[in-house]
């Protein structure tokens, strides 16, 4: 059986997530363990709250090696709303100061420009025509709950990088809702909480392990 393993580095919505993905038929583990984390089918990087702590929580189970480790042998990995926006090179949260992240890719996570904040409930998205992670599911609407996102989309398409297919979301600002970057995906939108859409989106995404 496929076995996929929820990273557990102090974020929450854990359980909602290991539940969505086991409709989808996948055995699925909530762990911190490295070696379980890293050998397994399919990893999860979900995140909810503050970029900062959750980068610190990462580093805390060596969350940043286990991905880093994951990706350079072509392992899936899926990252869910801040666990999306860690893997960018830095987010402007708080406009304090800028926070390291991941730098998987290299643009920026900043404030959307809406009069209102957060961006919270069910939204439409411009999924690239033959997208694998939008299969079936390119109309639908999913739900978001986030201040801060990805505005701009600046990797390099040449040899050395693999294409990247990136879906877009608009809420006061156009952002990046979601990215499909090789063994790399992720949203910014929670497909743990978007019902049938969200579902199906979980199961296109065990489909490729």
């Amino acid at each position: 059986m496929t076995y996929v393993v929820v990273l557990d580095y102090g974020s929450g919505n854990l359980r909602s997530a290991a539940k969505a993905l086991e409709t989808t038929g996948v055995s699925v583990e909530i762990t911190s363990d490295f070696d379980r984390a890293l050998n397994s089918d399919g990893l999860v990087v979900p995140g909810v709250g503050a970029f900062a702590a959750c980068i610190a929580g990462l580093k805390n189970v060596r969350g940043d090696q286990i991905i880093e480790r994951r990706l350079a042998g072509g392992r899936p990995v899926l990252g869910i709303c801040v666990g999306m926006q860690v893997l960018f090179a830095g987010s402007q949260e708080h406009a304090q100061e800028m926070h390291t992240g991941l730098d998987q890719w290299p643009d920026v996570v900043e404030l959307l420009d809406a009069p209102v904040l957060p961006h919270m409930g069910w939204n439409t998205v411009e999924a690239p025509v033959g997208s694998c992670m939008f299969n079936d599911i390119a109309d639908q609407r999913f739900y978001f709950v986030h201040s801060y996102a990805a505005q701009s989309w600046s990797l390099r398409e040449d040899a050395h990088y693999v294409p990247a297919e990136i879906t877009w979301a608009e809420y006061g600002s156009r952002f990046i809702a979601a990215v499909e970057n090789g063994p790399l995906w992720a949203t910014q939108f929670h497909p743990e909480k978007s019902g049938d859409a969200g579902l199906a989106l979980l199961d296109n995404w065990v489909q490729i392990l």
